[in-house]
């Protein structure tokens, strides 16, 4: 069940690995250059976040970036999209937010088809893992969700996280 996928941008020189690791998970690994703290960061200050999200060539913008990372807070993404009159919204709550470490969040936007996303920060070095979980309540949804094509954006979207955390004064530059 171990399906592997791994496509990068031009000029990336991190890998993205997205794994399907069975009928209901879905596992994205990428190494990061910078301390957790700050990879962290990036993962929980919406002004942060907005400028990697999404990937670019998906040609979505973001409307509205809300996130309340604590244990029972909530997010609220509205993206825009020129091929689409109505905008797009993703919402959730954390579930779990330990600093620089873990986050766990729900993916309500689905319904009853929706993944809990699970992030870990593991710093190694100069260098911080990432691992991200998705844990999708039935096989039919993750199936759902890998149909849509929503999963390809994942090493674009890693390597705009690169772009940023090598902003110096970005709140991801190099310290």
């Amino acid at each position: 069940m171990d399906e592997r996928s791994e496509s990068e941008p031009a000029g990336t020189r991190r890998r993205t690995t997205v794994a399907r690791q069975s009928d209901r998970e879905l596992v994205v690994t990428r190494t990061f250059d910078g301390p957790a703290r700050r990879v962290f960061e990036a993962w929980t200050r919406p002004e942060l976040l907005q400028r990697w999200w999404a990937p670019l060539s998906f040609g979505v913008s973001f409307i509205s970036c809300e996130a309340d990372v604590r244990a029972g807070g909530s997010y609220r993404f509205v993206f825009g999209h020129p091929g689409s009159a109505q905008p797009m919204v993703f919402f959730g709550r954390y579930i779990e937010a330990t600093p620089h470490s873990r986050l766990v969040w729900t993916n309500d936007e689905g319904g009853e088809g929706g993944a809990v996303t699970t992030v870990t920060f593991e710093e190694r070095g100069a260098e911080t893992l990432v691992v991200m979980h998705d844990l999708y309540p039935s096989r039919q949804a993750l199936d759902g969700a890998v149909a849509s094509g929503s999963m390809d954006g994942f090493a674009e979207t890693f390597a705009q996280l690169d772009a940023l955390l090598a902003t110096p004064g970005a709140g991801g530059g190099r310290s």
